[in-house]
């Protein structure tokens, strides 16, 4: 089989797309919470984007991405079968695992869920107890509902129009949680939206419970060369590429990281309008 060559791609929710490609080099080495750069097309642009599994015995390696703009909107026109121009990685620090013997709550928002899933499952293969609460706008935007509520020992859900689960947010089922069980749990992981994770780390704060968060979303190189990705926490400068993405949320300046997370998001949009103007098949 050639290397990076697509083996299946899928679409999991509007928008959403499961892509798996063959890459043993990759599957032999990548960890948990690591990430990996692509490059769908000679002439496009490098996406990091957080490895979702990693199988060293099919040598297959499975991203989860989420089309807003002209590459991934390229990405998902890729077939089985078709080749990726490249893949770089993995990179980043991988997360730690390891058998604890109380709870970890693992909370995620909309894309968040591919994100954290592998960390429920390296949770779980140690031994340790995992609570996962999983969020979308609707019941139809939730990712993995089946593989979290078969795996995880207990799945909190919330939707924003109330059609599963807890209505209102994953922080709402988070406090409900924690105002029986902080006593069980011993710390939260939190990946999704800034200003959900944000939200999260003050919840748990209240239970004097740590939170970790994963920044992947602000990364733009991935490589650590273009400084894109950097991040106050106790006024202390990281790069989340090479320093990361896991990181303690205490000290993080979430409002500077989402200032940051905002700064291309014009160039961005302009970007795909004038590519989409240049494609008949879009006008």
């Amino acid at each position: 089989m050639v290397i990076d060559e697509i083996v299946s791609h899928e679409s999991v929710a509007p928008g959403v797309f499961r892509l798996s490609f063959y890459e043993p080099r990759i599957a032999s080495h990548a960890k948990t919470g690591q990430f990996v750069i692509v490059i769908p097309l000679e002439t496009g642009e490098r996406i990091p984007l957080t490895i979702n599994r990693a199988d060293p015995k099919t040598n297959i390696i499975t991203l989860v991405y989420q089309v807003v703009g002209k590459t991934t909107v390229l990405l998902s026109t890729l077939q089985p079968g078709q080749k990726l121009h490249a893949v770089l990685g993995p990179l980043g620090k991988p997360s730690h695992i390891e058998k604890l013997d109380k709870t970890v709550v693992l909370v995620s928002g909309g894309l968040g869920a591919a994100i954290i899933l592998p960390e429920m499952y390296a949770f779980r293969a140690v031994g340790t107890l995992v609570v996962s609460v999983i969020g979308a706008r609707t019941e139809d935007l939730l990712l993995f509902r089946d593989e979290f509520e078969r795996h995880s020992d207990r799945v909190l859900i919330a939707t924003n129009d109330g059609s599963c689960g807890v209505k209102g947010f994953v922080t709402d089922a988070l406090e409900t949680y924690l105002q029986e069980h902080a006593s069980e749990v011993a710390f939260v992981k939190a990946i999704g939206p800034n200003r959900m994770m944000e939200a999260v780390t003050k919840i748990a704060a209240k239970y004097n419970l740590p939170t970790y968060v994963s920044l992947t979303s602000i990364m733009v190189d991935g490589t650590g060369m273009c400084g894109s990705c950097r991040v106050s926490i106790h006024g202390k400068i990281y790069h989340v590429c090479v320093d990361g993405p896991e990181f303690l949320a205490e000290g993080i300046d979430f409002t500077e990281l989402e200032n940051r997370n905002k700064r291309f998001q014009e160039m961005e949009k302009k970007a795909y309008e004038t590519w989409c103007q240049c494609q008949p098949e879009r006008r």
